[in-house]
């Protein structure tokens, strides 16, 4: 008795494909329709695919809309910021266009942070490090609680100021945040 091929239809196709989304055939020893077995996945060695891998996407698809993106905030040196008063200014002009950029930060939580400064900058000197140390990971904790990427600056800055430990750059530390809150007023 001789066989005959039915076509197969639609629904027929879905029932034969696991839950990846392929068809499963018989696959008898590897080879596919005559083809004979993969030497490897992808596109062969040195040569990369149109498009390229994952982590060369041409879109941003973190963050979200019409954002501009951003390598990174620029790092502050600590130095100039208490030399010169320009700087601070500049430098708090450029974290508030940030801010307003890239983050939704809201006023009420950057004077909560400028009160914690305050009180830190007015604890007794041999506790004032230690302070600024718990500041700096309330900061951080504050960063990434509510996606706030354009203060990453202060918390570099934050960093310097504690490990150099002087009364004036931590004032001047200070004075850049009031400076921030201000603006971004």
């Amino acid at each position: 008795m001789a066989e005959t091929t039915e076509p197969v239809t639609q629904q027929q196709q879905q029932q034969d494909k696991p839950q990846g989304g392929r068809p499963q055939g018989n696959r008898e020893g590897g080879n596919r329709e005559g083809r004979g077995p993969r030497e490897g996945r992808g596109a062969p060695q040195g040569e990369r695919r149109e498009g390229g891998g994952r982590g060369d996407r041409g879109d941003d698809r973190r963050g979200g809309g019409d954002r501009p993106r951003f390598d990174g905030p620029p790092d502050m040196d600590i130095e100039k910021l208490i030399s010169d008063p320009l700087y601070l200014d500049n430098q708090a002009h450029g974290v508030v266009s940030r801010m307003r950029d890239m983050d939704s930060g809201t006023k009420s939580q950057l004077r909560r942070l400028y009160n914690a400064v305050r009180r830190a900058v007015r604890a007794p000197e041999s506790e004032r490090q230690q302070q600024f140390v718990m500041l700096r990971a309330r900061l951080a904790y504050t960063i990434a609680r509510h996606s706030l990427r354009s203060l990453d600056s202060l918390e570099k800055l934050l960093l310097q100021v504690t490990r150099k430990n002087t009364a004036l750059g931590y004032e001047r530390f200070r004075d850049l945040f009031e400076a921030i809150v201000a603006y971004n007023e």
